[in-house]
């Protein structure tokens, strides 16, 4: 090569020859070439995990449903309890619990459990043969009715193995039409099984023995007594637990084979059962179910913390006639929709004693109780917003102060206040254990304001045994009809209340809600109280959590 031809090859800028441009078009092909697979690849990729996780849903979805359908279709088993032969169901629900359905006396809800899943007890045919055996032999009663738990516990358990083979099974079934692959098919029995399994493990592990203190009872009023039974026959522990649900079937089978009469529970030597209704408002329905309750429950004395009228005039003075029709002592404070004629008309009644800042003893309780200083038959006399004003505040403390004066000056202790406005209630925190009152038409349980060196006070406000008389039916839905059963023992202290609400005016659901309160505890050093003995605890109930609402519009 000659000194020229290279000096030509080594200027700058110079394009390569015609080799050197085939080797740059290959290496731009073989580039485009490698981006174009390294985006086929990850599409590929992320079309696989797309498909995976679609695919793990599907199953998800498929097991749940398949849970759901196997459950509501066959998580069922029949078992003999006692004398009946009983249904025993399991439902998915989000708060559990159990519900023991007995036609056609009604039903009874314990919070027995947390959720998923409730269980539903249903007592159905009665065996003839069975019942005729028990009446027949006096100790058969006494044996059968204590295999009752452990048919209980034999049905639970038939029932939980009966609902997982459902649920897995019908998971399986499902899950074979919709995917058709074995694979899946196996994850979807499997997850169903962890589903159902799970659940009743959580309603296992959260069980609350205790919770048979306190159902709710849903049916007939007449019925609630037979239901429910006795205060002092309520559990305390699992072995209560046991007896109780004994006692129960006991009585049923009494039920159905006595048609007659309806078995009550005897009360226990020396209880008082006391009928707290207020605010009745002219409604004559809440004077027909007064009187049944106290039929039904054995009440020995009504209390009647006001509002008996709407405007306190001379003719609703003949409304209050029914107060004689009772039998039992009836105790009346004014209300502020009750005039001095209608306290004259109420104080007429053979069985009534009316209170007006006085003490008086009935049925072996001491009661204290005065009127309300207001007469505002109308909305005009008070703020549109239901609101006190400060003179009528100060008005209604005042009459508080005055019975917690009197209270004071008695020589017995006083079981019982009554106020009609839970305003007037503040004052007598420590002088007594127990107030009642009513006006705001809410139901509400409370302590006082505790005073250092006093008892305990816990104020119970009661609903509208009225319904709220005819402002009642103003909204979508009418005011429930409310009052309460009240148990005091030998010692006149409170042992438990029974919260009856009636669905409101044309309505006849009735719900019933028994609530235990605690004793008190005992004092090692009975030195160390005044009154030797201890004080009870005022959070000590059985449902401890208040509820306050603020006051409607002037009842």
């Amino acid at each position: 090569m000659s000194d020229e031809q290279t000096a030509d090859q080594s200027r700058p800028g110079q394009q390569p020859g015609r080799p050197g441009r085939r080797l740059a078009r290959a290496g731009r092909r073989l580039g485009s070439v490698s981006r174009t697979a390294g985006r086929g690849f990850g599409r590929a990729a992320r079309s696989r995990a797309t498909r995976r996780i679609g695919v793990a849903l599907a199953v998800v979805a498929v097991s749940l449903a398949g849970v759901v359908i196997g459950v509501l279709l066959g998580a069922r088993a029949d078992v003999d309890i006692g004398p009946f032969r009983a249904e025993m169901s399991v439902t998915p629900a989000v708060d559990g619990g159990t519900t023991m359905a007995i036609p056609p006396l009604g039903a009874l809800h314990v919070d027995s459990h947390e959720g998923p899943v409730q269980l539903s007890i249903r007592l159905g045919s009665l065996d003839q043969v069975r019942p005729l055996a028990l009446l027949d032999d006096p100790n058969a009663i006494t044996r059968a009715s204590q295999t009752v738990v452990g048919d209980v516990t034999e049905g639970v358990l038939r029932l939980g193995i009966r609902t997982i083979a459902v649920a897995v099974l019908t998971t399986l079934i499902l899950a074979a039409l919709v995917f058709r692959d074995t694979r899946r098919v196996a994850w979807s029995g499997t997850l169903a099984l962890l589903i159902t399994g799970g659940s009743i493990g959580v309603a296992a592990t959260t069980i609350r023995p205790e919770s048979i203190e306190e159902p709710r009872y849903e049916g007939l009023l007449v019925n609630a007594p037979a239901v429910v039974g006795d205060v002092q026959r309520i559990a305390t522990n699992y072995s209560q637990y046991a007896e109780q649900l004994q006692h129960i079937v006991s009585n049923v089978s009494r039920i159905y084979t006595t048609v007659s009469t309806l078995p009550v529970y005897q009360a226990a030597e020396g209880t008082t059962r006391v009928l707290h209704v207020s605010d009745m408002h002219l409604n004559p329905t809440g004077w027909s179910v007064i009187r049944t309750v106290v039929e039904q429950f054995d009440i020995d004395v009504v209390i009647d913390t006001g509002d008996i009228t709407d405007w306190g005039s001379e003719p609703e003075a003949n409304y209050v006639a029914s107060i004689g029709l009772l039998e039992v002592p009836y105790v009346f404070i004014r209300g502020n929709h009750d005039s001095i004629r209608t306290q004259e008309a109420v104080a007429s009644q053979p069985n009534a004693i009316v209170l007006d800042n006085e003490v008086t003893e009935v049925a072996g309780l001491t009661i204290a109780g005065i009127g309300d200083p207001r007469f505002t038959p109308d909305k005009q006399t008070s703020p549109a917003d239901g609101g006190l004003s400060k003179p009528a505040t100060d008005q209604v403390i005042g009459v508080g102060e005055q019975l917690a004066a009197t209270i004071r000056g008695t020589d017995e202790p006083v079981d019982i206040a009554l106020v009609h406005d839970p305003v007037s209630a503040g004052p007598l925190s420590g002088t007594t254990p127990l107030v009642l009152a009513g006006h705001t038409h809410n139901r509400e349980v409370r302590m006082l304001a505790e005073i250092p060196g006093e008892q305990p006070t816990r104020l119970m406000v009661e609903g509208s045994t009225g319904g709220a008389g005819l402002r009642g039916l103003e909204g979508e839905e009418p005011t429930p009809l409310a009052m309460t059963v009240l148990y005091f023992d030998a010692e006149h202290q409170l042992q438990a209340h029974d919260d009856i609400r009636i669905g409101g005016t044309g309505q006849a659901q009735v719900t019933l809600e028994r609530h235990v309160v605690a004793g008190p505890e005992p004092d090692p050093d009975p030195s160390a109280s005044p009154s030797g003995s201890a004080v009870p605890d005022p959070s000590a109930t059985a449902n401890s959590t208040p509820s306050t609402v603020p006051e409607p519009s002037p009842s």
